[in-house]
């Protein structure tokens, strides 16, 4: 009697282990799978892949979570211990609850994460300040690449909460504010002429006038005087590009060529000027500041 008890937990012990096993493997066959299924819609179509990274993430979870129900229906004594769990499960269940609420919540987070589509992987989103590429949505957290290569890692939870600013839903165009300050000696019809001829030119600016606009003379960059500062009178470029990438090589690019095209015209980006009283009744001294604006 003995040696088939021994025999039976032998058998226990070996479906046990075979389960993980396979498991295991399983869950690396369907990663490696989806892995390559992701790498060629991606390089081929530029297709959104964000359910099967979501689904690759979830691949493991899912394995496992299979398994270990296998052993517990397959070993009695797991299987009594089940039932007993389960006959105190309210007590169980606010246990577990109160210790992995936020665990759920992450979990419950991501699944309306990829049901609603806030974003989707590619997108160049702002967060909470934090702005870059959503590359990966896992079960528990979103992973954000910033613009200096560094991985931002939120909660679902918490992504979830937050008002989010996602520059590639709906429509990937961009209409890039560019300000540029002027001197009150300067021409300002002179000066917006130059900042306009300079933004058309750029081979990254996008004409997105109307048909009813074109018909009306509109011209393909708007350039209005937006302020009137103590030293300057601030002009604002509003200029389209496809994405936000290339609106802000587009940025650098206006305020370069900009500043060298005012030089070349005689229109003055001021200084910040301050006004100095000297004792003894002289008069008071215009002077610049120490740093140019």
């Amino acid at each position: 009697m003995e040696e088939v008890v021994i025999s039976d937990n032998m058998m226990y012990a070996i479906k046990a282990v075979l389960a993980l096993v396979i498991a295991t493997v399983l869950s690396m066959l369907a990663r490696r799978a989806i892995r390559h299924v992701i790498q060629k819609r991606w390089e081929e179509r530029n297709e959104d892949v964000t359910r099967l990274k979501f689904l690759r993430n979830s691949a493991s979870a899912i394995c496992y979570a299979l398994a270990i129900a296998y052993i517990f229906y397959e070993i009695p004594a797991l299987n009594n211990l089940g039932t007993a769990l389960f006959a105190g499960a309210g007590v169980l269940a606010a246990i577990i609850g109160f210790a992995s609420q936020k665990a759920f919540a992450n979990i419950v987070s991501g699944i309306f994460i990829l049901l609603f589509r806030p974003f989707k992987v590619g997108d160049a989103v702002s967060v909470g300040g934090r702005v870059g590429l959503i590359e990966d949505i896992t079960l528990r957290h979103t992973v954000i690449r910033d613009y200096e290569n560094r991985r931002v890692i939120i909660p679902n939870s918490i992504i979830s909460d937050e008002t989010i600013i996602n520059s590639n839903i709906m429509d990937e165009t961009i209409r890039q504010q560019v300000f540029f300050g002027i001197s009150y000696e300067s021409d300002i019809d002179r000066a917006i002429r130059c900042i306009q001829e300079v933004a058309i030119a750029h081979p990254l600016s996008m004409d997105r006038r109307s048909p009813e606009e074109l018909e009306l003379g509109h011209p393909p960059v708007v350039v209005r005087v937006v302020s009137w500062e103590d030293s300057s009178i601030n002009l604002r470029a509003q200029v389209w590009a496809a994405n936000v990438d290339d609106a802000f090589v587009m940025k650098c690019d206006l305020l370069h060529q900009v500043k060298k095209r005012f030089e070349k015209e005689g229109i003055e980006i001021p200084y910040p000027h301050r006004a100095l009283v000297m004792k003894g009744g002289e008069a008071p001294v215009i002077a610049p500041e120490s740093t140019g604006r």
